[in-house]
């Protein structure tokens, strides 16, 4: 099957990858704006052409947009005014309620499915893509019910050929949730490494004594500005809300250290650990 992707970054990259691998994509045909990405993508074979928005739309059976979510609710009904009956878009951003309500109106919204393949790294780029990434992960599709039944049974065969779990959610729950479980890890990690970098000047002391459990919480401090600031932006009213719990869970603990009362803490500690029950 001949599939477009616009955006051929971690995510737009790794899916051309994997489809491929996994053998449901027969040709890819890239669509990206920045030219050194275009050639890079070309290079690493993310793509087997790059083309110009309209040509490569027409020439797919499926077209996924894979650029930031600021880009959607301006791009997304575009491409459904060129798209056909038999054709399906989708986009896969972590925020889902701004591209859904951009389409909502939409005379071709059936065509459009939106979902949200959770797997990332810290890094961007086409030379980011993971072949295996989104082996095991979990993809969300939202609002289904406002999409052509055959558009959302071919996508779930998409995902489910690189072994992907489905799941559906409300466009607005998912929101909700991903502020929880993605958007404040990204937050905590940007802060974590902003207050070592202030507080600890010795580069040097950082790299020998960081040791595994900094980097890995430290890890997501290296994401990039331009894709996380537009989630940020979109999903500010749920992010911040999170961000509240967390700078008041965080108070607790400070404010246990004052009084020096460690049996307290032991118990946070202890109710903290019962996240390995959900995790594993």
């Amino acid at each position: 099957m001949q599939i477009t992707i616009i955006g051929l970054g971690l995510i737009g990259g790794s899916l051309s990858k994997g489809l491929k691998k996994s053998g449901f994509a027969s040709q890819v045909i890239g669509v990206e704006q920045n030219p050194d990405h275009a050639a890079e993508a070309l290079q690493l074979g993310l793509a087997d052409s790059i083309m110009p928005l309209p040509e490569a739309i027409r020439q797919s059976k499926i077209i996924i947009v894979a650029t930031p979510v600021n880009t959607l609710p301006r791009l997304l009904p575009n491409i459904l005014d060129h798209i056909q009956n038999d054709q399906v878009l989708i986009e896969v951003g972590s925020t889902k309620l701004p591209a859904v309500e951009a389409v909502q109106q939409h005379p071709q919204r059936r065509r459009f499915v939106a979902t949200h393949p959770m797997a990332g790294t810290e890094y961007s780029g086409p030379s980011a893509a993971v072949e295996d990434l989104f082996e095991g992960k979990r993809c969300v599709f939202c609002n289904t019910e406002n999409s052509d039944a055959d558009a959302v049974e071919l996508i779930g065969k998409m995902y489910l050929s690189m072994n992907m779990k489905l799941s559906r959610l409300d466009a607005a729950d998912h929101d909700l949730h991903v502020a929880y479980i993605s958007h404040i890890s990204h937050i905590a990690s940007f802060a974590l490494a902003l207050t070592v970098l202030e507080k600890e000047r010795e580069e040097d002391r950082i790299f020998e004594l960081a040791g595994g459990g900094f980097g890995s919480t430290a890890r997501l401090a290296k994401s990039n500005a331009d894709t996380w600031i537009p989630i940020f932006a979109q999903n500010r009213d749920n992010v911040l809300d999170v961000l509240d719990e967390f700078i008041n869970t965080v108070s607790r603990f400070r404010t246990l250290l004052i009084k020096k009362d460690f049996n307290q803490f032991e118990q946070l500690i202890k109710q903290a650990n019962d996240i390995q029950r959900i995790l594993g």
